[in-house]
């Protein structure tokens, strides 16, 4: 009996794994496809970019004033306080920017995705637009998919702007002028580190709304089902973001 269960728990991990990964090929493939129903993939760029925007800005800021105001009080000690624009720039560039911007997107932007198309399935609007002879995974799928990897690059560049900002504004007291905080992020950032920046959050908005878009739509149970699916996709998405910040530092750690 327990290998029964085993047996059965490993084949169905394996399914849906299969069927995720099919998702992810389908939807990449009908980015490039006609139609490309611009109306729905401006009100999910909407959505996810200008509505994530405060929570973005407001995250970036006080993480920025935090890293700098511990930097400050390392740097102190060693009279080498004009280098902590630099250490707030490398360390919100490649890591903390990227990876605080995505989990907040994906509490906010992926439970409403998998929401949205949980809701579409349990009252049997998605079996209706399959009727009608709509290609779901182009038309729901595919323009959130678009809409995030547009959206993720940008939120995480305005959150590491506000976050040098937030840093500034804790220097001042310290008697760092906007020059001297300026030219210590040379000192520590190469272009690579940019790159970083920008990549991390590409790969992490895909993830977002992969996995958002898988579990609305093979949500099941109704308004319940809505709600565990939702929780689902959130706690996967966040575990998902993480993981995928290890590999990708290591490996651009292997090729700097």
């Amino acid at each position: 009996m327990p290998l029964t269960f085993v047996e059965h728990r490993v084949k169905s991990f394996l399914l849906e794994f299969q069927a995720f990964f099919s998702l992810c090929g389908k939807a990449v493939v009908r980015i490039f496809q006609r139609p490309a129903y611009y109306r729905e993939f401006t009100t999910q760029l909407d959505k996810a970019g200008v509505g994530s925007l405060f929570i973005i800005c407001l995250t970036g800021l006080f993480t920025g004033m935090v890293m700098a105001l511990q930097a400050l009080i390392q740097l102190k000690p060693f009279a080498a306080t004009s280098y902590v624009g630099g250490m707030v720039a490398v360390t919100m560039v490649k890591e903390l920017g990227p990876v605080l911007s995505s989990l907040m997107v994906a509490g906010r932007v992926g439970s409403a995705i998998t929401a949205e198309l949980g809701t579409m399935v349990v009252t049997e609007q998605v079996d209706a637009m399959r009727v009608e002879g709509t290609d779901i995974v182009k038309r729901l799928v595919a323009t959130r998919l678009k809409a995030l990897l547009i959206a993720m690059p940008m939120l995480a560049i305005v959150t590491d702007a506000v976050s040098l900002l937030g840093g500034f504004v804790i220097a001042v007291g310290y008697d760092i002028n906007l020059l001297m905080y300026w030219k210590s992020l040379s000192q520590f950032m190469v272009f690579q580190d940019l790159i970083e920046g920008v990549v991390k959050p590409l790969v992490f908005g895909f993830v977002i709304a992969m996995i958002g878009c898988y579990a609305g739509l093979n949500t099941r149970g109704g308004a319940e089902g809505v709600g565990a699916a939702a929780k689902r996709a959130v706690v996967l998405s966040s575990v998902m973001v993480l993981v995928c910040d290890f590999f990708m530092t290591k490996i651009f750690i292997v090729f700097r």
